[in-house]
């Protein structure tokens, strides 16, 4: 996200009145696009000082849900299967996962959270959603509150029943 932050920074404003997509005179892209680099800084920052990578975070924060069969997992991390086997070997070697067989089906395997990783998700989780909240710090109560509001609105819109992930991914 931080690439297209760039390509559309010099749409925003720069005086100290905060852009909005109203008075820049752009689209929503460039104001969503800044936003999303600012949590993603937050996110790799956090994900750093927990001693994990921000996709090793993002699924442990996944596999807090419950277990996942590994293409479902490479799906909503938006991964190819081998590059989540490398994912998913690393994080078993530190203690973080564990595979385990899917019942009914000897072939298929359930990515699950050990102690450990459900520790690091939990600690990971609490770190990310302070820092978060700090981002939103210069917004009054009101705003904070409409801010969640609008929020609630695009995720709920993008959900797939069950699995709660995006659209896009597998229920």
């Amino acid at each position: 996200m931080y690439l297209w932050y760039m390509i559309f920074e010099d749409q925003l404003q720069t005086e100290p009145d905060v852009p909005t997509c109203a008075n820049a005179g752009v689209g929503a892209m460039p104001v969503l696009a800044r936003l999303a680099s600012l949590v993603d800084g937050v996110v790799a920052r956090v994900a750093s000082d927990c001693d994990l990578t921000p996709v090793q975070a993002r699924m442990l924060c996944i596999l807090e849900r419950g277990p996942w069969r590994m293409a479902e997992l490479a799906h909503a991390l938006g991964a190819e299967k081998a590059a989540l086997t490398g994912l998913v070997d690393r994080a078993e070697r530190r203690g973080l996962v564990r595979r385990a067989a899917v019942p009914g089906d000897r072939r298929a395997l359930h990515v699950v959270l050990t102690e450990d990783g459900a520790r690091s998700a939990a600690a990971f989780r609490a770190a990310a959603d302070g820092a978060l909240e700090r981002l939103l710090e210069p917004l009054t109560d009101a705003e904070h509150a409409a801010f969640d509001r609008a929020m609630a609105v695009v995720v709920e819109s993008q959900r797939v029943p069950g699995r709660g992930g995006p659209a896009s991914s597998p229920a």
